[in-house]
């Protein structure tokens, strides 16, 4: 009988614990990482020959929102091609669980604006054997997996339940029985294996509002309400809290930004446990924004409070059309002229009458810095296409014409079906090397894998890591890299025995070559249940991905293994 079910031979192991790198096999028996060494290839059934390439732990992803693709894609790509091999859901309080069967379609339909995800496809996708948390996690568990799922209880259906959605929705504070009944499904999903809570607050003007255009359940909890959450956490010292916090001014006193870093360690101190701050994320025009954060974090550090912070690593430029986009949201003009049929749209943006409007609102550093840098990608129309490649600036120019204005007049002529591009706020390196070095150690990810399908590719963050912050500009060695993609996430949300490679640790593996890593250019895939679509980019130089000691892709060609597992209790 062979001793390892599979030897990965003669690679470089960075095994995730910032040791050097060195010279090792790899056996590998019954999911788990059994010898490291000089091995022979008589001892396993099988041989992965790995010589000049890296073999690292798989790379932990903790903000996804896979909630419904996993459901008609077990691999949770574009996350499974670029090495992830564990990831969080649930998060930002967004979920469909626990659902009464008379919301649910009202649960998707929120879904399909806050993290625009087809609702022909979750129409089409979602089974719905599930009432309850505990019964969500029980359907999770039998389904095929290609990646390790830890869950959080979202509070969204977790109000909505409680309170009914018309209260939640009215912004009131939930009574002292509606506060228990909040605890007590946290504290059953908990014992279910949940890993904890998420929650949006962005207020009023959301930028990520509800599918009709009012704010999210969640967007206007109560800091009582939170922290009497939190609590729930302290008592059982288990879990962790992925929140994003914006206060909106009038509700209190003083600063909203000084009011958003108190009530941040007020949960952490009532939770006693890790509270991921989403997220610290640099725009090259103000710079001052992401150092205040990385100065009030590194002070939590200093001070002992567990608020951790969550860095966006990767450079982010949207692809979009008006018939999809909905990331003006904090804006209400835009809010408003985004809502509705695609036939209400177009109606909205043609009209001149919202013109004044819109033009007055300016989306200053969440996706784009100025409208005139957006390019025109592609018009259907054919007397549209001399606009493509111009920048929205360069049109209204020659145009005479105000940007917003030669935007959308471009837009609304083309029925709304004018692809355009908002390049990425955030190149410099020099800033990048700022963040990443930070002694608050910023955990890379934010993804938002499976969200925004239709607009951006954030996927492949783990894979544009090692060639931008490794390979390309050295801002860091692979050993700490690798540290960062994979074992501080997996320490700070309880992952066991994953994200590093050591005898004994689950065998989540990847296998690559630094030298040919590559992002493939970004492609439209027609691969979602409904007749759907997202915009994907794929991965080469993986020579193979293993989760739980199964290869499940080899040469970036999936296997049609799925040892992924339900990870209840982070284990």
């Amino acid at each position: 009988m062979a001793e390892f079910d599979l030897i990965i031979r003669g690679g470089t192991v960075i095994d995730g614990t910032r040791m050097p790198r060195y010279r090792a096999d790899v056996g590998i028996k019954d999911g788990r990482i059994a010898k490291l060494g000089k091995l022979k290839a008589h001892q396993a059934r099988r041989v992965l020959e790995a010589g000049g390439l890296n073999v690292a732990p798989g790379f932990v992803d903790l903000h996804t929102h896979y909630d419904a693709q996993l459901f008609w894609d077990p691999y949770c790509t574009m996350s499974s091609w670029h090495g992830i091999t564990s990831l969080v859901i649930g998060n930002c309080g967004f979920g469909f669980a626990p659902v009464r069967p008379e919301l649910r379609d009202r649960a998707m339909l929120t879904m399909t604006r806050t993290e625009a995800i087809p609702y022909a496809s979750m129409k089409a996708g979602l089974p719905w054997d599930w009432v309850t948390y505990p019964e969500f996690l029980d359907s999770l568990d039998r389904r095929p997996k290609g990646v390790n799922l830890l869950p959080f209880v979202p509070l969204a259906p977790v109000m909505t339940w409680a309170m009914g959605l018309e209260a939640a929705k009215s912004g009131r504070l939930p009574t002292e029985a509606e506060t228990r009944e909040m605890c007590r499904i946290i504290h059953e999903a908990m014992d279910h294996g949940a890993c904890g809570w998420s929650a949006q607050r962005l207020g009023r003007k959301s930028v990520q509002a509800d599918y009709d255009g009012t704010p999210m359940v969640t967007d206007i909890m109560h800091d009582e309400t939170a922290l009497a959450l939190a609590r729930v956490l302290g008592e059982r010292n288990e879990g962790f809290i992925q929140m994003t916090y914006v206060p909106e001014p009038g509700d209190f006193e003083g600063d909203p930004e000084a009011h958003a870093e108190r009530h941040y360690e007020e949960l952490a101190l009532a939770a006693g446990r890790p509270i991921l701050y989403n997220a610290v994320a640099v725009n090259d025009a103000y710079p001052e924004r992401f150092r205040h954060q990385l100065r009030w974090l590194e002070s939590c550090v200093q001070r002992g409070i567990r608020v951790l912070a969550q860095g966006a690593t990767l450079e982010v430029g949207f692809a979009f059309t008006f018939k999809d986009w909905n990331l003006y949201d904090d804006m209400p003009a835009w809010n408003e002229a985004t809502t509705g049929s695609v036939e209400d749209r177009l109606m909205k943006l043609s009209d001149p009458g919202r013109r004044p409007a819109l033009r007055n609102e300016r989306n200053v550093g969440l996706i784009t810095n100025n409208y005139a840098d957006i390019f025109v990608l592609e018009c259907r129309e054919p007397s549209l296409k001399k606009y493509e490649n111009l920048t929205i600036g360069e049109i209204a120019q020659r145009e005479h014409k105000h940007p917003i204005d030669a935007m959308l007049d471009i837009a609304c002529a083309d029925g709304l079906n004018t692809e355009f591009y908002s390049p990425p706020i955030n190149v410099r390196v020099d800033y990048l090397k700022e963040m990443i070095s930070s002694s608050a150690t910023p955990i890379f990810g934010v993804s938002d894998g499976g969200a925004h399908t239709k607009f951006f590719t954030g996927g492949r963050y783990s894979t544009e890591a090692l060639i931008k912050i490794g390979r390309e500009h050295n801002l860091m060695s692979l050993e700490e890299l690798h540290w960062r993609l994979s074992a501080h996430p997996a320490m700070c949300a309880g992952f066991k025995n994953r994200g590093t490679l050591v005898e004994g640790a689950w065998a989540d593996i990847v296998v690559y070559d630094l030298d040919r890593l590559a992002i493939k250019p970004m492609e439209i895939v027609h691969d979602f249940p409904g007749g759907e679509w997202r915009r994907v980019q794929r991965a080469e130089g993986y020579q193979a991905i293993l989760v739980n000691g199964e290869v499940t892709f080899a040469d970036g060609r999936c296997t049609d293994a799925t040892p992924g597992r339900l990870l209840r209790h982070g284990g």
